[in-house]
């Protein structure tokens, strides 16, 4: 059975996240949607929130679950024994960044390998920081993100 982990910091969770998650769950039989504790991002929402809002979003994916996660991407994979890590990739400013935190990974754990989706056209520019800057100055996201995320966005910068 080939699992594969999707990691990352969802801060929030973008629809551009979805795309490469919901593809990466046609390839592999099972998916775990890693999700970063990242305490020196100083992430807008709390882990607990951004597990939820995974969670939430990927609920129609059956073979997706969501973990949170605060450990070497690497040491995470082995713990759930996923043997593939799945990356979006929006422009080569991601795959210059991509291509040495792989090599890094490499170096730790070669029996993790490393595969990029390329996001189609719609979500290239898309970033969890633009969305959290349009919702900042009270912009719509509703095409950008999951409802739960539009909402809680909305709540967010409303205070």
């Amino acid at each position: 059975m080939k699992k594969a982990l999707v990691p990352g910091t969802f801060d929030p969770i973008t629809n551009g996240h979805l795309d490469v998650i919901g593809r990466a769950s046609q390839m592999f039989d099972e998916i775990v949607v890693g999700v970063a504790a990242s305490a020196k991002k100083k992430p807008l929402f709390s882990l607990d929130e951004r597990v939820a809002f995974a969670r939430e979003a990927t609920a129609s994916l059956g073979n997706v679950t969501v973990q949170p996660f605060d450990d070497l991407l690497v040491h995470f994979a082995a713990d759930i024994n996923a043997n593939v890590v799945v990356k979006g990739l929006r422009a080569i400013t991601d795959f210059e960044y991509e291509f040495q935190m792989t090599a890094a990974n490499y170096r730790l754990n070669s029996d993790v390998e490393t595969m990029f989706i390329m996001s189609p056209p719609q979500y290239m520019y898309l970033s969890s920081s633009i969305v959290r800057e349009i919702s900042s100055f009270h912009g719509s996201v509703e095409d950008l993100v999951p409802a739960c995320v539009e909402k809680a966005l909305k709540a967010r910068f409303a205070e």
